[in-house]
C-alpha cells in the first residue's frame, strides 16, 4: 500500500477540515482570466460608498470589504466561507487534531447551526449531543441570522469557560438548553482493540493528515495481538464529519487491491482527478464489516461508498449524511483565507452521494441494548440425564463455552453488537467455503 500526496482539499463542515493551499501562479491565471462584471461592480460601489457616506456609524473600510467577501461566498452554499486571520489559524490547528473549543462539527440549516457530529471524547460528545441537534441559542444570544462562522466564533474561546447551548431535537418536543465547558481539544482519529475470536474493532473519528498512517499501525497491532492474522474486522465511521479527502482515500487503499477509489468533477480540468487503489489489502480479504450513521459525513462517505461499490465490506447502520463536494483552501495575500467549493465526489461507480448519502446494506434502527436482571432458568441437557450415551469423537463432555455481544465488549452499543453478530457470521461463511 503506497501513500499518495496529500491532497488541497477537504471534505468536512465548517469547524474541522483539511488546510490546503493554491500554488501562487494559479491564483495569477485565475485573476488573469477572471471577467470583471463592471456594471454590477458599479452598484456594489455606489453601495459602497453610500455605506460610508451615510451609514449611522463610522466604518473602517477593512471591515466593509471582508463582510462583503463574507456575503459573497455565503451565499454559494453550506460550506464554502471567507476566513480571517484567526479562523485561518484555527483551521490549521485542528487540522493537526488540536484545536480550543466544544469538539463539535457544524453546518447550516434553515438559518439555525446544526450539528453534523459530536468528535468523541470532547465536551459536545460528553454533553450528550447529537447528529441533526439544531442550536438555535448560543448563550442568550440567537443564532438565527448569524452566520455560520459567526456561530462557530462564538462556541470557541478559552478552555475552561462555559456556554450555554440551546437545543431542538427531533421527537423531543421544546427546546432544551446544556451548559458545555470549553476544552482544548486533542482529537486521536483512530482507535483500536480486539474483540474476540480473531475480530478486531477500529474506530476513526475523523479523517485528519495522520491518519492512513495511523491506520496502518493500528491494524498491524491488532494483527500482532490475533496471533498474526485477524479473522475480519468493525471499521466505525459513526458520527465521523469528515477531514482530509487523502485520507479517506489511504483508508479504502488499506483494504482494496485494485480499482477506482473515488473521482472528482469540477469546472477546471485540475479539478478533474481519480484515485485508484494500489496492491495489498492488509487484511488479507478478511470479512469487513462498516458502521455508519447519519452523522457519518463526506470523507467518511467516501470511504463507506468505495468500500461498498466494490463489495468489500458490508456497510451497516442508517443513511449517512450526504455531503458529496470538495472545499479547496486558498490562502489570501492580506491573510485570511477562503473556503470554497471546487468539485463534487463520485464513488467507483459513478454515484453522486449529494444530498442523497450512503444507503446500508444492511439499515438498523437507533435501539439501545439494556441487560435484563432476571435469574437464569437452568435447561436440562443430553449431558445431563443420567446414563446418558457417551460421544465417541469427544475427547471430554463439557458444556460448550457461550459467548455474547456483551462478553465482546460491545457492551449497550446494539449497532455494534449487530456488527460484531455479522461478522461472525461471514467468518464462519468464509471459513466453510474454504474448506470446500
Amino acid at each position: 500500500m503506497r501513500f499518495k500526496p496529500t491532497l488541497l482539499a477537504l471534505c468536512t463542515g465548517v469547524s474541522l477540515g483539511f488546510l490546503g493551499s493554491v500554488a501562487p501562479a494559479v491564483a495569477a491565471e485565475a485573476e488573469r482570466h477572471a471577467e470583471l462584471p463592471l456594471e454590477e461592480l458599479r452598484a456594489f460601489s455606489e453601495a459602497y460608498a453610500r455605506i460610508k457616506r451615510d451609514y449611522v456609524e463610522q466604518v473602517d473600510d477593512k471591515t466593509l470589504i471582508e463582510n462583503a467577501v463574507r456575503g459573497m461566498l455565503s451565499g454559494l452554499d453550506p460550506h464554502s466561507s471567507y476566513l480571517d486571520v484567526a479562523q485561518y489559524q484555527d483551521l490549521q490547528a485542528s487540522t493537526n487534531g488540536e484545536f480550543g473549543g466544544l469538539g463539535i462539527e457544524v453546518g447550516q440549516q434553515d438559518g439555525l447551526v446544526k450539528v453534523i457530529a459530536p468528535i468523541d471524547d470532547t465536551p459536545a460528545a460528553k454533553a450528550g449531543l447529537r447528529a441533526g441537534d439544531l442550536i438555535v441559542r448560543l448563550d442568550n444570544r440567537p443564532v438565527k441570522g448569524m452566520s455560520l462562522s459567526e456561530a462557530v466564533k462564538l462556541m470557541r474561546g478559552e478552555p475552561g469557560t462555559n456556554i450555554d447551548l440551546t437545543v431542538l431535537r427531533e421527537g423531543k418536543g421544546e427546546p432544551f438548553t446544556v451548559t458545555l465547558t470549553r476544552a482544548v481539544v486533542q482529537v486521536k482519529s483512530v482507535r483500536s482493540r480486539m474483540i474476540d475470536d480473531g475480530l478486531g474493532y477500529v474506530r476513526i473519528s475523523q479523517f485528519q493528515s495522520r491518519t492512513g498512517q495511523d491506520l496502518v499501525e493500528a491494524l498491524e497491532a491488532l494483527k500482532k495481538e490475533a496471533g498474526g492474522k485477524l479473522q475480519g474486522l468493525v471499521l466505525d465511521l459513526r458520527n465521523n464529519p469528515g477531514g482530509v479527502l487523502n485520507a479517506a482515500v489511504q483508508v479504502s487503499d488499506a483494504f482494496l487491491r485494485d480499482g477506482k477509489i473515488v473521482y472528482t468533477d469540477g469546472r477546471r480540468e485540475k479539478l478533474q482527478t481519480s484515485w485508484f487503489a494500489t496492491p495489498d489489502d492488509l487484511l488479507d480479504d478478511a470479512p469487513l464489516v462498516v458502521l455508519v450513521n447519519e452523522g457519518s459525513a463526506s470523507a467518511s462517505e467516501i470511504v463507506a461508498g468505495a468500500l461498498q461499490d466494490h463489495g468489500r465490506a458490508i456497510i451497516m447502520g442508517s443513511q449517512t449524511f450526504g455531503k458529496g463536494s470538495v472545499q479547496t483552501i486558498m490562502p489570501l495575500k492580506q491573510g485570511g483565507a477562503i473556503k470554497i467549493t471546487t468539485a463534487r465526489y463520485f464513488t467507483p461507480a459513478g454515484r453522486s452521494i449529494q444530498a442523497e448519502g450512503i444507503k446500508p446494506d444492511v439499515q438498523l434502527a437507533a435501539y439501545k441494548l439494556e441487560r435484563i436482571d432476571t435469574p437464569r432458568v437452568e435447561r436440562l441437557r443430553e449431558v445431563d440425564l443420567k446414563g446418558h450415551l457417551s460421544n465417541p469423537d469427544a475427547k471430554g463432555e463439557m458444556a460448550g463455552d457461550e459467548t455474547t455481544a456483551g462478553q465482546a465488549g460491545t457492551g449497550d452499543d446494539y449497532a455494534l453488537t449487530e456488527a460484531v453478530n455479522l461478522l461472525r457470521g461471514l467468518v464462519i461463511a468464509n471459513s466453510r467455503m474454504n474448506r470446500g
